[in-house]
């Protein structure tokens, strides 16, 4: 049975932003689009009380939209969430091919607020979660450009996280015929400049075996990914520097999607997503893809 495209729907600006690109990405995948709207307000003392009418209205008038703007809109359903906003969503992602969540722009330009339910969302999902700023926009399937998109994705371990996000950024580039971009950082982070320092210079020798070594160890951990998808476009980019400068770098000029990773930690408790994902979340201009993941002595518990 096809997993859904999953979407929290509020009304708001950012929610509608994440709706719409969720209706292109079924489109491209030929998967099922549901809307789902759980109650936006979480209780201190008393649970607020539900307008299930309201509720209905807002997601029929959602879905109404959709299917008027988009000439091929996929099978769209929606389902009213009697519960608080985070546990709904995360529940609701937990059958869904992905969870997209709208957020507001941090700043003119760039960025995401993540706000009481978004990091909460993200941090315990068990699936993918995207999340879409309210001025996102976005080229329908089919339509041209002189350039291709790019999938940007941060590779930085060979073991269970590249394989959860490359899969991921395949799969997503595939879909939408866009290149993947895949970013990994090595050395030594810097506060001020990409460039590498001075200290590296002085033994030139040494910081070129090293590039040579990551760049080996990226070209290594793309092979399958290469051999299963082998009309698709892929572009190496190992970089000296810090990882979320690098990636975010990467990812400015064409990337439609940027795709980082979140471990799956035992313990329930906690918002650590990582600081290369979280400045992600908080500065990429395209939307944010977070795909967990387990590392190697990992279980679901």
């Amino acid at each position: 049975m096809e997993r859904p495209i999953t979407v929290g729907v509020d009304g708001s600006p950012g929610s509608l932003a994440a709706a719409d690109w969720a209706a292109v990405e079924a489109t491209r995948r030929g998967l099922p689009l549901r809307l789902v709207h759980a109650w936006i307000t979480e209780p201190l003392y008393v649970p607020p009380t539900p307008d299930e009418t309201a509720a209905r209205a807002l997601l029929d008038r959602v879905a109404r939209d959709l299917v008027e703007r988009h000439p091929a809109p996929p099978d769209i359903a929606t389902e009213v969430i009697t519960d608080v906003a985070t546990n709904g969503l995360i529940h609701a992602a937990a059958g869904a091919e992905m969870l997209v969540l709208g957020t507001r722009g941090h700043g003119a330009l760039v960025g995401f607020l993540l706000g009481s339910v978004g990091l909460p969302v993200i941090a315990h999902a068990r699936r993918p979660v995207v999340l879409v700023r309210a001025s996102a926009t976005e080229r329908a399937p089919g339509e041209e450009s002189e350039e291709p998109d790019e999938i940007v994705v941060g590779v930085k371990d060979a073991g269970p996280a590249a394989q959860a996000l490359l899969d991921f950024a395949f799969t997503a580039a595939m879909a939408r015929g866009a290149t993947v971009r895949a970013v990994r950082a090595w050395g030594t982070p810097s506060l001020f400049s990409a460039e590498v320092p001075g200290s590296l210079e002085e033994n030139a020798g040494a910081a070129r075996d090293l590039e040579t070594v990551e760049g080996r160890v990226l070209t290594e951990v793309l092979a399958p990914w290469r051999e299963r998808f082998p009309g698709a476009r892929v572009i190496e980019h190992p970089g000296y520097g810090n990882a979320a400068e690098t990636l975010l770098s990467a990812a400015a000029p064409r990337g439609a999607l940027v795709v980082v990773g979140r471990r799956v930690h035992r313990r329930t408790l906690g918002m650590r997503i990582g600081p290369v994902t979280h400045a992600a979340l908080h500065h990429a201009r395209s939307p944010v893809a977070v795909v967990p993941y387990h590392g190697e002595n990992d279980d679901d518990g």
